[in-house]
């Protein structure tokens, strides 16, 4: 297949577009390049025969139709977007304008240029979003498909935009497109303003290790490898007009993968006190969900698809990866300390 890939240069897009390049893909990268993307996390391909990049922004139209035009894509994997909660709460239009209005914008080129070939059968529309469109959970339960939507960020609030314009495309204009809410993720290239690769820094650098409230939160989290190779499964063989949630069967809460990540640079990078002395609470974000869990079993069921990375096995490959690659992070972390919100 030719994929069109937005997001490409961004964490999960750039494991995406690593992932279906093994896999004897094409792809063109779509990406603006903005604070949180990095081509440095396609160097593993970047000079791969099937991989040709586009610096673009998808609330571009020009842009958007003359890429489709010109690369004539067999499939779209739709994952950029704006995606830190924190930074949504302190500036939410830039998450309205990527996340609803470039959206929008891509569906318009996908369906122009699907109308134009002809409506072939095997094109499709994959879009990428997040379990946080279903709102908290208590202490029991799990998402399913049919979750009633219920965001409580500006972010989550865009992204169940965004999920509701791609299913009225293919309602209304008979576009084929399937849709994935994912867990947490987490794992190698991880942009250095997220939970893992904070708790990671920070400790290295004998900072303060930051945990909102009392890091009672709870997530599913799913190792970022694991994920692309999920939503290329759900590119290929999910059914038209559905949605598939992807889980990593990896429940935690926040502190304890906070002292997880402690124990583990204990063993690899020691020192004479112990990171976890490091861990300081901080006043609770706005909105906090409580409680993030996936029901997986419809990917499992109708596809054969289920994790396999343990949160023991991925946060071990994921430490030792941020001490082995000082040179991607160190210019990056400065970037992302620039950039935070606060929350507050």
């Amino acid at each position: 297949m030719k994929i069109l890939v937005t997001g490409g240069a961004g964490f999960i897009g750039s494991a995406v577009v690593r992932q279906a390049i093994r896999d004897g893909h094409q792809v063109v990268n779509v990406d603006a390049l903005t604070y949180a993307a990095c081509l440095a996390n396609l160097d593993p391909i970047a000079n791969a025969p099937g991989y040709s990049f586009e610096k673009a922004d998808i609330c571009d139209a020009g842009e958007m139709a003359r890429i489709f035009a010109e690369h004539q894509p067999d499939a779209v994997m739709h994952l950029a977007a704006e995606s830190h909660v924190d930074r949504s709460i302190d500036g939410p239009q830039a998450f309205l304008q990527t996340n609803v209005m470039g959206t929008f914008t891509l569906l318009q080129a996908a369906r122009t240029y699907w109308d134009i070939a002809g409506r072939p059968n095997g094109f499709r529309f994959h879009h990428v979003s997040t379990d946080e469109v279903y709102g908290t959970l208590g202490a029991d339960g799990r998402f399913s498909e049919t979750t009633p939507y219920a965001p409580n960020s500006p972010y989550s609030a865009s992204k169940a935009s965004s999920d509701h314009l791609v299913r009225a495309w293919g309602e209304t204009y008979d576009l084929p497109f399937v849709i994935t809410n994912c867990s947490n993720n987490y794992g190698p290239y991880h942009f250095p303003e997220k939970l893992i690769p904070v708790v990671i820094l920070n400790a290295l650098a004998g900072k303060d290790i930051p945990v909102y409230g009392k890091g009672e939160n709870v997530r599913d989290w799913l190792y970022v490898e694991d994920h692309a190779d999920a939503l290329l499964t759900v590119l290929q063989s999910g059914q038209n007009s559905r949605t598939y949630n992807v889980g990593g069967e990896n429940e935690a809460r926040n502190i304890d993968i906070v002292r997880m990540i402690c124990g583990l640079l204990d063993e690899l990078r020691p020192k004479a006190a112990q990171y976890e002395d490091q861990i300081t609470f901080v006043a609770d974000r706005p909105g906090h969900d409580l409680r993030y869990a996936i029901d997986p079993t419809r990917i499992r069921e109708e596809l054969g698809w289920r994790p396999s990375v343990t949160l023991e096995q991925g946060l071990r490959k994921t430490v030792e990866w941020y001490l082995a690659n000082e040179d991607w992070w160190r210019p990056l972390q400065r970037i992302a300390e620039e950039r935070r919100g606060t929350g507050a």
